[in-house]
């Protein structure tokens, strides 16, 4: 099952149970997800209190809550890329109902819309959640409580009014478009709406004063599922942050899910810490930035964060209402791993030919003074600064024309890179985003003499 090796396989299980005792949680499970697979998971307490002991397991279900989001905004990146949305449309382009104008599905993504935290009627006191009519009634009803884009402001109700957009824009329940878009193509079997009635962790709360768990009811949530009504496993949660660390093209093109990733907006202003892209939270842990997301619902506190360039991801599942920051427990898990027992480094293979293109382009070239080194890997033209820190990919270019070079990665992705010859046909200079590159470092005005 697994390839960690045994000092922190220990060092896991010590820290999911050091979390169940100060967290006073009845159940946890931990898991590591990495290279596709789940490599380690654990499960400590009791899965129900009536079965003291029995802990749950990889195979147990939790209510995942708000990680649904995540396969939601997922299901709307791919309805963009088909050409069936913008990410600037405005949302009464598609649900002509809404009386809230001038409202985007980027900031619906990212959750700066400004608009109410919940559906009115205050569902969560009254356990009573909307239909697909109900839900559109009521975003009408729902007041907007800040500025578009002007801070951060998480809200169920535009989650919810995102799965009422899958649906009519898929011409399918929102939950048959999770099923038949993600669940079948990554074989996630035990990723449902609801339980599934196979084996699960059980809800409880746990009072500040007693040591006895009180049992938590489950909910029906409704046209509000797509924020929050899917339940999983952390066998399956490992299959998800997988794919968010590599996607695969039968569900979302990679370069999309590398958008999704990009910060839109600080949750965190004060340490910088958490950042929102479009349906991800983004939570920074020293150097290493974790993608993912974290649940709640009654009984049920969660969280799945990865760290897609190792693909190293930390799951963390606990049945109570009152268990401990999932974010942290997840980040703490895989962090674990990476630093103690990381994946070796792929070995390095040599190339087979040096494009006759690049002669006499390659090496080192200035530019404001600063040396950068061009450089061919695997055939392909890349470009590093000198300077730059190491965690810094190289820039790599795509052949557009004759001398002509679009930045496909890194420095400058989207600029075009120029090369001019002299008569004979050797390089010249660079042009790359416009600047220029020459073999010797020259200040601006020492150029034009």
């Amino acid at each position: 099952m697994t390839d960690i090796a045994a000092q922190t396989q220990s060092s896991l299980v010590k820290i999911i149970a050091a979390r169940q005792v100060k967290g006073r949680v009845p159940g946890i499970v931990g898991g590591v997800a990495r290279e596709g697979v789940l490599a380690w998971s654990a499960g400590v307490g009791s899965a129900d209190v009536g079965s003291p002991g029995v802990a749950p397991t990889a195979d147990s279900q939790f209510l995942i809550a708000s990680q649904s989001k995540t396969l939601t905004a997922v299901l709307i990146m791919a309805l963009r890329d088909e050409g069936k949305l913008s990410l600037d449309d405005l949302l009464e382009k598609h649900i002509p109902e809404s009386k809230h104008h001038g409202i985007t599905i980027r900031q619906m993504l990212s959750h700066v819309t400004g608009m109410q935290r919940e559906p009115v009627d205050e569902v969560w006191s009254v356990f009573e959640f909307p239909d697909r009519a109900q839900l559109i009634t009521g975003w009408n009803d729902a007041e907007r409580v800040g500025r578009p884009h002007d801070r951060w402001h998480y809200s169920n109700l535009v989650y919810s009014l995102l799965g009422e957009l899958v649906a009519r824009l898929d011409g399918r329940d929102w939950m048959d478009s999770i099923r038949a878009r993600i669940l079948e193509p990554l074989e996630m079997r035990r990723t449902s709406l609801g339980f599934d009635g196979g084996p699960a962790a059980t809800g409880y709360y746990v009072p500040p004063y007693s040591d006895v768990p009180v049992l938590e009811p489950v909910f029906d949530l409704g046209a509000m599922a797509a924020c929050g009504g899917l339940a999983s496993t952390a066998e399956d949660l490992a299959k998800w942050t997988s794919f968010v660390a590599n996607p695969v093209d039968e569900v979302l093109a990679p370069d999309t899910l590398e958008e999704m990733c990009q910060p839109q907006i600080m949750a965190d202003v004060d340490q910088w810490t958490l950042g929102f892209g479009l349906g991800f939270m983004l939570l920074r842990q020293g150097e290493r930035v974790l993608v993912g997301h974290t649940g709640g619902m009654p009984g049920h506190i969660t969280g799945s964060f990865v760290h897609r360039p190792s693909g190293t991801a930390g799951i963390a599942l606990m049945n109570s209402t009152s268990a401990p920051d999932p974010a942290g427990l997840a980040a703490a898990l895989a962090l674990e791993v990476l630093d103690n027992d990381p994946l070796p480094d792929a070995p390095w293979m040599p190339g087979t030919s040096v494009p006759a293109e690049f002669t006499g382009l390659l090496g080192t070239w200035f530019s404001e003074g600063q040396p950068y080194v061009f450089f061919v890997v695997d055939g392909r033209l890349h470009a590093r600064g000198a300077a730059a820190p190491a965690h810094k990919p190289p820039s790599v270019f795509t052949p557009v024309g004759e001398d002509l070079y679009r930045t496909e990665a890194g420095r400058e992705r989207g600029e075009l890179l120029r090369i001019a010859r002299d008569p004979s046909g050797a390089v010249k200079t660079l042009h790359w985003a416009t600047y220029l590159f020459t073999r010797e470092p020259y200040a601006f005005g020492e150029w034009l003499k």
